[in-house]
């Protein structure tokens, strides 16, 4: 774009030694081209951004016609007026001055002769560059994304692109408002990313591309409306340029096709979701991840966070499962209105949930599980809530401990460690080599006599421990006669070298059981 700022400053114009007589603060005008006339009826021949060199020799010297000339102009959309002195006056009317500084119109005297000619060559050359220029600039643009696409590159790739296109910070958010992810640009503006969901919902944008002033952002929408995905947000202190415009858009048709590539509209949230949560894993204090975690809508004060793990009850079909749940606990929470973040497995899913402190978090979690369930059956295990970011990987270990112990046929909406007991306790130990090493002592003399002679004295040593006290309901589930069934406690006490009776064997061999359960 050239401005009239730029035209005065070209060669052949300063050799004209121009001085600027009204609208000094509207030299940023663009000027499209350069008209020279000495009609005085010109102004509906122009076009927007007409530059007017003129020597006024038409011009009837009166005020009310010199007004009327000025008038014409301003009405046109002229970017302004060149009065070459000499001709015709000597000096600039008055009454012309006048006019220009009440219309805001731009008006420069030449007070030295100059080739009209020289000027419009000038001028022209500089748009004729500039339009090149911005070409090249745009054929560039396209091809960089069109090479992105091509690569379907990830989301991140595509951000760090744009940031150093654009020269600014740029941000992804969901349709919620929430930061998806971010790149600070250069030099971070202070205050770019502060009170971000509360300044993107005031932004309205009824077409695709928009700039919002009171903000400083250029908005472009990723994807269709109706698809609900997003927009992209690239920082612009001033009206953008044509040039930041195509970089907006082209990078959010290479976003767009990026989600149609990977056919799952939430794989980049739930992406940001596992890194936030593996990055709290690792160092919960770190203030750019907590920075994050606090744009991805889980604040870091008034809230108190809760561990949760998933998984369907059925195994069929898990991965579609485990996609449903992720689907099933963001609508829980945005019913519920309480952040959270979501990171899935192969087969469980992982949630931070932020409750506010004025909420009683074990209900709420409940509340969030039942309707999750409302979709098909769960399981669902919750670790202590805790009061600090730093220990939210303790409350996440804990739920995942407690749902590996669990009793998978029981009743109970959300198991929480008071529920699981032993097997909780045997969950948290069962990766230690001791207690893995206790387990195989235990039961390798039941399993090496069942190898050799192919009784099942593993089995029955299991039923007689569970159901100990109650030697009808062991002989029943045995299928075995009452003088059978002691007949098997006899051989079972003399392969153990002790009795059954005694408590602390029992507890031994159950103990075992129960890490045999669980995979220790």
């Amino acid at each position: 774009m050239l401005t009239l700022a730029e035209v005065l400053a070209l060669p052949v114009v300063r050799s004209a030694d121009p001085l600027v007589l009204a609208a000094a603060d509207r030299l940023d005008r663009p000027v499209e081209w350069v008209h020279v006339t000495e009609l005085a009826d010109i102004g509906p021949l122009l076009r927007g951004g007409d530059l007017v060199l003129t020597t006024g020799i038409a011009l009837v010297d009166t005020p009310e016609a010199l007004s009327a000339f000025a008038a014409s102009l301003t009405d046109s959309g002229a970017a302004g007026l060149f009065l070459e002195l000499g001709r015709r006056w000597q000096s600039t009317p008055p009454a012309l001055v006048e006019a220009c500084r009440s219309l805001d119109l731009p008006l420069v005297a030449l007070r030295r002769e100059v080739r009209f000619a020289a000027v419009t060559q000038a001028v022209g050359e500089r748009l004729v560059d500039e339009q090149v220029a911005a070409l090249r600039e745009a054929h560039h643009v396209h091809d960089v994304f069109t090479e992105l696409s091509l690569q379907e590159a990830q989301p991140g790739e595509i951000l760090a692109t744009v940031e150093r296109l654009a020269g600014s910070g740029v941000v992804l958010e969901s349709a919620e408002h929430q930061v998806v992810d971010y790149r600070r640009g250069p030099d971070e503006t202070a205050g770019f990313l502060d009170d971000w969901e509360r300044r993107s919902r005031s932004v309205r944008q009824p077409g695709r591309t928009g700039w919002d002033e009171s903000n400083g952002w250029l908005v472009t929408r990723v994807g269709r409306p109706e698809r609900g995905w997003g927009r992209l947000i690239i920082g612009s202190a001033t009206a953008p340029s044509e040039r930041l415009v195509a970089i907006a858009e082209r990078a959010a048709a290479a976003l767009a096709l990026h989600r149609l590539y990977d056919r799952n509209r939430d794989t980049h949230i739930r992406r940001l979701h596992h890194e936030l949560l593996l990055g709290l894993a690792a160092d919960a204090r770190d203030p750019e991840l907590r920075r994050r975690v606090a744009l991805a809508g889980v604040p870091e004060r008034g809230r108190r966070y809760v561990g949760l793990t998933l998984r369907a009850r059925t195994t069929t079909g898990v991965a579609g499962q485990v996609d449903e749940l992720v689907a099933g606990v963001l609508r829980a929470a945005e019913q519920l209105k309480v952040a959270c973040l979501v990171a899935d497995s192969d087969t469980e899913l992982r949630v931070l949930v932020a409750v506010p402190t004025r909420l009683d978090p074990v209900a709420l979690v409940d509340r969030l599980i039942g309707i999750v369930a409302e979709r098909g059956p769960v399981v669902a295990a919750a670790g202590t809530p805790c009061e600090e970011l730093d220990l939210v990987d303790r409350s996440l270990r804990e739920s995942s401990f407690v749902l590996a112990a669990a009793d998978r046929s029981s009743a109970v909406l959300v198991h929480r460690l008071e529920d699981v007991h032993l097997r909780g306790l045997l969950t948290m130990l069962g990766d230690d080599a001791r207690v893995q090493d206790f387990a195989e002592r235990e039961l390798a003399p039941l399993r090496a006599a069942d190898q050799s002679h192919g009784t099942d004295l593993e089995r029955a040593a299991r039923t007689l421990v569970e159901s100990w006290g109650n030697k009808a309901e062991a002989a029943l589930r045995l299928n075995l006669s009452r003088p059978a069934l002691y007949d098997r406690i006899a051989k079972l006490e003399r392969l153990l070298g002790g009795p059954l009776g005694d408590a602390e064997r029992r507890t031994s061999l159950h103990v075992a059981f129960i890490l045999n359960d669980l995979g220790g």
